[in-house]
């Protein structure tokens, strides 16, 4: 699962960096541990990647992935808005940032990303 989060019309990205997509730009997020609810693992994974604490909205659409060793990978975005915090790369995200739509054709995204994100109209404007 992951955040979708808007702050003067560009979206957060965090660069991976460790796999699955070490590297590459994505959204904030990670797996939903054993117990915990969608929204919790929503908040925590932006804390632990981003140093942002947000208020977790509606889902924005869900998808699978491919992933090593024929596992795949339920991914469920949702909309968030900062409530708090600093900006810091932390965790297992090497690099965030707000990206302009326009960069985010530049950059080296998490394969389907961007796709994903027109279908389910969560563009920057």
């Amino acid at each position: 699962m992951g955040a979708i989060i808007f702050d003067a019309g560009r979206l957060l990205l965090v660069r991976r960096g460790h796999a699955p997509s070490a590297g590459l730009w994505s959204l904030p997020g990670g797996r939903v541990e054993p117990g915990e609810s969608d929204e919790a693992a929503v908040r925590r994974e932006v804390m632990e990647e981003t140093g942002l604490r947000v208020a977790v909205g509606p889902l924005a659409g869900a998808v699978d992935r491919p992933g090593p060793a024929g596992v795949t990978y339920e991914i469920r975005d949702y909309f968030a808005t900062v409530t708090g915090g600093v900006l810091s790369a932390s965790d297992d995200a090497a690099d965030a940032r707000w990206c302009a739509r326009a960069e985010l054709t530049r950059l080296a995204l998490s394969p389907g990303l961007l796709e994903a994100l027109r279908e389910w109209d969560a563009l920057p404007p």
